[in-house]
């Protein structure tokens, strides 16, 4: 037990570094929709696809683009976002457990 509780800064740490990533490549997928003749399988581009594709390619299947718009990017940042909250935020679970 007194292992897992050293460990918990770096798991909170771990977690930030890895949410923050994984938000940054959807709001950089969300700018790329904008320029729609970049193909994202060369160059620097697949380093933000490849994490982020499988992800977007599963919740189009439960979500239609509206209006021809594919929202799923939106919608990965709001839900990264509300778990950053959750769990590492000022009041987030992981955060009231260390200190």
């Amino acid at each position: 037990m007194p292992l897992l509780i050293k460990s918990l800064p770096t798991l909170h740490f771990l977690m930030g570094f890895f949410i923050g990533a994984l938000t940054l490549a959807f709001l950089l997928r969300i700018i790329l929709t904008w320029y729609p003749k970049i193909d994202l399988r060369k160059g620097f581009w697949p380093i933000i696809f490849l994490p982020t594709e499988p992800v977007l390619v599963a919740t189009r299947k439960i979500v239609n683009p509206i209006g021809g718009v594919d929202v799923t990017p939106i919608i990965w940042v709001g839900l990264l976002s509300l778990f950053r909250e959750l769990f590492l935020g000022q009041q987030g679970i992981l955060t009231l457990i260390i200190f």
